[in-house]
C-alpha cells in the first residue's frame, strides 16, 4: 500500500475506531490468563491512559463522530506535547489491558495492530484533513510536535481553555467501556 493511499484506507475505517477495540478486547479476553501481580500492573497504563483522555477531551471539546472535523486547530494542552493524546491514552489503555491479560501474544498483536491502524490508516487520514483545513498552521504544529511521544524540553506554552462540562458528554462511553472491560478483565482470576 502506497504512502498516498494511507489516508483513503484511514477514511474507510475512521467511523469503525471504536469498534477496533471491541475486537481487540474479545482478543485480550479469549487468552487472558491474568494474577492478581499483572491486574495491578495493567492498572497503572490503564488509568493513565484513561486521565490523558480526559485531559484531551476537556482540551479539544466535542470530538465523537463518524466523520473527522476540527472547529479551530488545538495546540494547548496535551496537544502541545503530542499531537495525538486521545489515541495516546486509549494506547495506555490497551497496554494496560495486555499487561493484566498476561500474555505476550496479545501485547505483541496489540502493538501491532495499534501502529498499523492508528499510526497508519487513522492518523494520516486525520491528518491530511487537518492540514488541508488549517494549511502551513498545521503543518508548523506538525514539525515541532511529535505523534505519540513528547520530546524535551517540553513546550513551555501549553496551557489553554479546558472545558470540565465536556467529560462527561464526550468520554461517558469510553470511561464505561474502559471500567466495565477492565472488571470482565479482572473477573477472570475466577474462571
Amino acid at each position: 500500500m502506497a504512502k498516498a493511499d494511507l489516508p483513503r484506507w484511514g477514511e474507510r475505517i475512521f467511523p469503525w475506531r471504536g469498534g477496533l477495540w471491541t475486537v481487540f478486547f474479545l482478543l485480550v479476553l479469549g487468552y487472558a490468563r491474568p494474577s492478581l501481580r499483572s491486574c495491578l500492573l495493567g492498572v497503572i497504563p490503564l488509568v493513565g491512559g484513561q486521565l490523558l483522555r480526559f485531559w484531551a477531551a476537556g482540551t479539544i471539546g466535542r470530538y465523537r463522530g463518524e466523520e473527522v472535523g476540527a472547529v479551530q486547530l488545538v495546540t494547548w494542552g496535551p496537544y502541545a506535547f503530542v499531537r495525538n493524546p486521545l489515541y495516546l491514552g486509549n494506547a495506555a489503555i490497551g497496554l494496560g489491558w495486555a499487561i493484566m491479560a498476561n500474555s505476550p501474544e496479545v501485547l505483541g498483536v496489540f502493538l501491532l495492530a495499534f501502529l498499523a491502524i492508528y499510526g497508519g490508516a487513522i492518523i494520516p487520514y486525520e491528518e491530511s484533513f487537518l492540514e488541508k483545513k488549517f494549511g502551513p498552521a498545521f503543518r508548523a504544529y506538525r514539525d515541532r510536535t511529535p505523534m505519540f511521544f513528547p520530546r524535551l524540553p517540553f513546550p513551555k506554552k501549553w496551557r489553554g481553555p479546558f472545558d470540565r462540562a465536556v467529560l462527561w458528554r464526550s468520554e461517558r462511553h469510553s470511561l464505561w467501556v474502559t471500567l466495565g472491560g477492565s472488571v470482565v478483565l479482572i473477573s477472570r482470576l475466577w474462571w
